[in-house]
């Protein structure tokens, strides 16, 4: 009964934790696919510069194609587990578990193998502007949009100030991307009339930023850290599980009752049979003597009668 009640709890623990395993891997391929859209923005003005350097340096681990597919990895061998915790079956829980161990190495190796501090400095901030002359140019549609999305993303107009985009390019006042409240001629009307209305803060300490981390790589961070602790106790319960299993097929219960043999009718009968010829004088399962004894009376019986007729 304990075994049992063991069992029982162990099945419990490991539904809890394959429960989690899809939650958090969930939450894992979600926030990096929200940090996949501000990071490619930030490659995109920061190319050829220290900073690029910087940003992959800080955010491949948490969008390395590796890690993104051991989580989809991570979803089907929940799946596996939580079908051979359901039956019990020892193949798929041993398939859990080599799996398990699969992926925590690959996730370790993945970290110490991409952990690195950046090395970027404030005064690295300044070689942004020479993305900005060519905003605006047909060939360069792609930069111009990424500006544009940047600064309406991160509330920010150039890259110290908004004067930035008066000196590095031939504009007479900044792009409508930079006005609090966006509408076409935002930023001329602003220019001329209130200042007020554009971002005062630059884009280059919103990319310093953000390159040294966000929330959400540290979100990323804590749940790939609380991953590694949950795959650690669950191969833990998965041994426990398959050990419990394993030892309950191969022993049976001790306190099992065994069967009682129904009594045999013939055993009284052959003992009484043997009392009666046991108790017989002189005569014993070893006497040959006893199985003659019939003849020899008749043989008795035959010479009294032969000896009265001759007399007579």
């Amino acid at each position: 009964m304990a075994r049992e009640d063991a069992v029982r709890c162990l099945r419990c623990l490991l539904y809890a934790l394959n429960l989690l395993f899809w939650l958090m891997s969930a939450c894992v391929l979600g926030v990096a696919a929200w940090i996949r859209d501000s990071l490619n923005a930030v490659l995109t003005l920061t190319a050829h510069t220290r900073l690029e350097e910087a940003a992959v340096l800080t955010y491949s681990p948490a969008v390395h194609p590796v890690i993104i597919s051991v989580c989809c990895f991570l979803v089907i061998v929940a799946m596996v587990g939580y079908c051979g915790t359901l039956r019990c079956n020892l193949l798929l829980l041993s398939w859990y578990f080599c799996s398990l161990l699969v992926i925590f190495c690959v996730e370790l190796a993945s970290a110490v193998w991409t952990y690195d501090e950046p090395s970027v400095q404030r005064s690295d901030m300044i070689s942004l502007k020479s993305r900005m002359p060519n905003y605006g140019l047909q060939r360069y549609q792609w930069l111009t949009h990424t500006w544009n999305s940047f600064q309406t993303e991160f509330k920010c107009c150039g890259v110290i100030y908004f004067t930035d985009w008066l000196e590095m390019t031939e504009m007479e006042w900044p792009p409508d991307s930079c006005c609090s409240n966006q509408y076409p001629g935002c930023a001329r009307h602003a220019h001329f009339h209130d200042l007020s209305d554009l971002h005062q803060e630059g884009c280059g300490p919103k990319i310093y930023s953000f390159i040294r981390g966000t929330k959400q790589l540290q979100v990323l961070r804590f749940l790939g850290v609380s991953i590694g602790v949950a795959q650690i106790l669950a191969m833990a319960l998965t041994l426990t599980l398959l050990w419990a299993l394993y030892y309950g097929r191969k022993s049976p219960e001790p306190n099992a009752i065994v069967p009682a043999m129904p009594p045999d009718d013939s055993a009284p009968l052959t003992a009484t049979h043997g009392l009666s010829e046991a108790s017989k004088p002189g005569c014993n399962r070893t006497n040959k003597g006893c199985a003659n004894m019939p003849a020899a009376d008749a043989s008795t019986r035959n010479e009294h009668q032969f000896e009265m007729e001759r007399l007579s």
